[in-house]
């Protein structure tokens, strides 16, 4: 990926268009700069069709209305407006836990987190925690359909020797395999350097997401002789706060973790409490619009864009700097700022572009969708918990009624239909419309127990079948 200076970047992304927000009934509207979208239909004409490659990208604690196109009346993202413009702009769609690895968990696995060991890490911080390589994932899965498999960036579901992509269904494997890393000095969560290409470290002092992004590039411009998949983690915007050119602030953050004398000490140096900003973090947010604009055009020079299916999404809610109105909550816990994220899916070949789609999803769909539409089948001996998408995308089907269920140590909640129930942290339970009060403020729990009571035993039954919480 070449430089981009900071002046240049801003005349690259100063043009962007906002799209107007139509999301749940209630929500605020963006700038009515941008075409109108318009409701979700699927082309339904049959058409034959090859299998898809599978570009899916996850940005890094990205807020739902972070981009321009959900709202952020000071973030432009012009790339990612276009990928919206081009497919389908999902408003009530959510990831599958409220924190990092948890969600990869979901989405790599197609069901609920507590369902393996590891994925009741909340996230994932220390060597024993991981994703069990004898375990189905999406990888290995379309692996055995004949697909070629890999996976650029944030791992997060386990360290080396035990855990790594590679040894679950991954072909090909550069970045990192914790939570967090210094974007310079490639200084991780644990306090030692974590960049590897397969399982062998790499050294490249560039800033993070430039290194990832020259390296998708890369990827999806060979000349690929099966379809593929490539799983392109960012680390942006995740903290430490710092953009390309901020090495004197990185090699700060770097000399504190070389002098920690414990694992807090490192986690705080990280966590980077006393840095950052409003403009900061827009600026960390703009560079990865970027970032996927150079994947995107190389995508379309390969001639490779047609027949590739492409998903954006976020792995969590935003926290700190993000911008989520009118969203409660954030990062961590189960309130739609945690747990709603920005996600769109363009398929050239197979669906519309200029379309918004307000059906709840969840990231285990998604991974029932990507192997439905690759032709693969999951293990059934691990049933997913995901519903595909694919009929309504491709056929015009309407999707069952079912729940959306999420269960973290702190909280529970559970969606059906336009009603959310919602334990919070001291156990006191909620419910709310999210169709009239997108910001769960109006709490009507008092006034409809029987529904709650419904809602609440539906989520008690699922949670019966998950592994119990360690003491």
């Amino acid at each position: 990926m070449p430089h981009i200076s900071r002046r240049a970047f801003g005349g690259l992304v100063g043009g962007g268009a906002v799209t107007a927000v139509a999301g749940t009934a209630g929500a605020a509207s963006a700038a009515e700069a941008a075409p109108a979208e318009r409701p979700f239909q699927a082309r339904t004409a049959s058409v034959a069709t090859k299998r898809p490659n599978l570009l899916v990208i996850l940005g890094d604690d990205l807020g739902w209305a972070d981009l321009s196109s959900y709202g952020a009346p000071h973030i432009r993202t012009p790339n990612l407006d276009r990928l919206a413009r081009q497919g389908v702009r999902f408003t009530d769609a959510y990831s599958g836990s409220a924190t990092c690895s948890p969600t990869r968990f979901s989405l790599y696995t197609g069901r609920y987190p507590g369902r393996t060991k590891g994925g009741l890490a909340e996230p994932i911080a220390n060597r024993t925690q991981g994703l069990d390589p004898h375990h189905p994932t999406l990888a290995s899965l379309l692996k055995k359909a004949g697909y070629a498999t890999a996976l650029i960036g944030k791992w997060h579901c386990g360290w080396l020797p035990d855990y790594s992509p590679t040894k679950s269904g991954w072909d090909e494997f550069f970045g990192n395999h914790g939570g967090v890393l210094e974007y310079f000095s490639k200084l991780g969560q644990l306090g030692d350097y974590d960049l590897y290409e397969g399982d062998a470290e790499y050294k490249d002092l560039r800033y993070y997401t430039e290194v990832l992004t020259e390296r998708a590039v890369e990827y999806v411009s060979r000349d690929h002789d099966a379809p593929w998949l490539l799983n392109l983690n960012f680390t942006t915007p995740h903290w430490p706060w710092l953009a390309e050119g901020d090495e004197e602030t990185g090699a700060e953050i770097a000399a504190k973790i070389r002098a920690a004398k414990s694992q807090a000490e490192v986690s705080n140096a990280l966590n980077h409490y006393d840095g950052g900003s409003v403009a900061k973090y827009t600026e960390m947010v703009q560079s990865l619009d970027a970032a996927v604009g150079e994947v995107l055009a190389a995508l379309r020079r390969s001639g490779q864009e047609e027949h590739t299916l492409v998903y954006f999404a976020s792995d969590n809610g935003g926290e700190r700097w993000s911008y989520l109105w009118p969203l409660s909550g954030e990062k961590f816990v189960l309130q739609e700022g945690g747990i709603r994220v920005p996600t769109i899916v363009r398929w050239p070949h197979r669906i519309d572009g200029g379309q918004v789609s307000h059906e709840p999803n969840f990231s285990p769909d998604w991974t029932a969708t990507f192997l439905e539409v690759a032709g693969a089948r999951p293990d059934p001996a691990y049933p997913l918990d995901g519903t595909s998408l694919a009929g309504y995308l491709l056929r015009g089907d309407e999707l069952p009624e079912r729940d959306l269920f999420w269960r973290v140590r702190a909280n529970r909640a559970l969606r059906r239909g336009s009603w959310k129930y919602y334990q919070d942290s001291d156990g006191e339970d909620h419910l709310y419309d999210l169709g009239a009060d997108l910001r769960e403020q109006a709490d009507l729990a008092p006034d409809k127990p029987e529904l709650l009571a419904q809602l609440k035993a539906a989520w008690e039954k699922t949670a019966s079948g998950l592994l119990p919480y360690p003491s």
